[in-house]
């Protein structure tokens, strides 16, 4: 009963925020809330919205009664070049799904879908001058992709669209509590919904009830096109769906009249398996969202200055689905061998490392009624060089970020916020990136983004 009705809340969130499908540092938005992203995403010791609760729970009950509502729109742009000449013989094959023409080269982009409009929303409540009670729900992030097609992912004989849509929401019940006047601390029960789709990967719907005799092999030889450990779960079954549970604790404390630090721990969220893809994502169709922690300060340089600095860790290689790399060993023939196929727990992935995250932030007060931000954030590359061809579905290779915000205060206690976030275009050129059995070659990936959010919140 109690599940049934997490998942009734989690699916309303879900169709109050139907467009989180796109994210920025790997699979994670820059930050959570407009004057938070104002600042680059900058938030982990600082208090100034109920959005502030995603960033560390135990900033809500500095925050007061209070409610919080906005959207960002988010415009990515990702692009990929596939180019080589096939040079193994088993790219010949005519069984191969994977057969490439002699030579090639050609770019296409993945904007079929976007921009994207992101709502966030929150409410706190005081319970008593020390404990507070909230709800946050924000759009965490996800990947998307529309290409025409991809001659390697659906063959010549399927020359149709491809891409992947993963959107991601978390709703955070969350009880924070004053313990004096400079420390508090405090706890959000994490409930992530996702929804998955992918279409035009017909290249991996291949099984071995056809075996196809194969005369460039030695005597005998018998190619094996299967590559999914279920052949019919892998591309065009429509939307799929997953609810998973996780923990956030955070403590923020004022140090010295100046010096405010916070630190903030997310437990990985342990999602169900998405039955319909489970001959596509590793661990039978599972996309948990990683473990990720990080630590703040929040420094009054002026008493109109006021300095920000988070560092995020992101432990994408505790997913398989996520951090597993592409199994192209043997000239990409290990993608044929049952213990590596796709949906296995050891079946290929995205690749991506683990993540840390450099984010600097500045708020200057310019009058009563006018806050200024702006920030710069900073990562390194999550996707290497010889990972990028599944990557051409999940180009997250965005290293760096600009963004600045504002608050302008109204007479009825409450604001009106907005901010522009830049992401600077990002290309990984593939080395090795494609093995021989898909014909070889090389996949290059590219990414900017663009964002504007406005949000609206009043004290109550």
């Amino acid at each position: 009963m109690i599940k049934n009705r997490l998942m009734a809340m989690a699916v309303t969130a879900a169709i109050v925020i139907p467009n989180a499908a796109m994210a920025t540092n790997g699979m994670f938005m820059m930050g959570n809330g407009t004057k938070a992203n104002g600042r680059v995403g900058v938030g982990i010791a600082m208090a100034d919205s109920a959005i502030s609760g995603a960033d560390n729970p135990a900033a809500m009950v500095r925050v007061g009664n209070r409610v919080d509502f906005g959207v960002q729109i988010f415009d990515p742009d990702r692009t990929s070049e596939v180019s080589g000449s096939s040079g193994h013989p088993l790219s010949a094959i005519p069984g191969n799904p994977f057969q490439m023409p002699s030579s090639y080269d050609f770019k296409g982009t993945g904007n079929g879908d976007g921009p994207f409009y992101i709502p966030e929303m929150a409410v706190n409540y005081m319970i008593s001058d020390d404990l507070a009670f909230g709800v946050t729900v924000v759009g965490t992030g996800g990947m998307n992709t529309n290409y025409e097609s991809i001659m390697m992912f659906n063959g010549p004989a399927f020359p149709h669209d491809v891409g992947i849509n993963f959107e991601q929401v978390r709703i955070l019940p969350t009880l924070s509590y004053m313990i004096n006047d400079q420390h508090s601390i405090g706890a959000s029960l994490q409930i992530a919904y996702q929804q998955f789709k992918a279409w035009g990967l017909d290249s991996f719907t291949g099984t071995n009830s056809t075996p196809v005799p194969s005369p460039p092999g030695p005597p005998g030889f018998v190619f094996d096109p299967q590559t999914s450990q279920a052949p019919n779960r892998v591309s065009g079954k429509g939307r799929d769906d997953a609810l998973g549970f996780g923990l956030s604790l955070g403590w923020q404390g004022q140090l010295t009249d100046s010096l405010t630090v916070g630190v903030v721990y997310n437990s990985k969220i342990d999602m169900d398996e998405m039955d319909d893809y489970r001959g596509l994502l590793a661990e039978d169709g599972s996309m948990d969202v990683p473990e990720n922690y990080g630590i703040g300060l929040a420094f009054q340089a002026t008493d109109k200055l006021l300095l920000g600095f988070d560092i995020q860790q992101i432990n994408y290689s505790g997913v398989d689905s996520i951090g597993n790399s592409l199994q192209g060993g043997n000239g990409g023939m290990d993608l044929f061998n049952p213990a590596y196929y796709l949906g296995t727990d050891d079946g290929s992935g995205f690749g991506w490392n683990d993540m840390t995250v450099y984010k600097l932030g500045v708020e200057y007060q310019q009058n009563a009624e006018l806050t200024l931000r702006a920030g710069w954030s900073h990562t390194d590359q999550p996707v290497d060089d010889d990972q990028t061809m599944f990557n051409i579905l999940a180009p997250a290779v965005i290293e760096d970020h600009v963004s600045i915000g504002m608050t302008y205060k109204l007479p009825n206690e409450s604001e009106l916020s907005m901010f522009y976030m830049h992401a600077f275009s990002n290309t990984v050129k593939g080395s090795n990136s494609i093995p021989m059995a898909f014909g070889g070659g090389e996949a290059d990936i590219e990414m900017s983004q663009n964002a504007f959010g406005l949000a609206y919140g009043w004290n109550f």
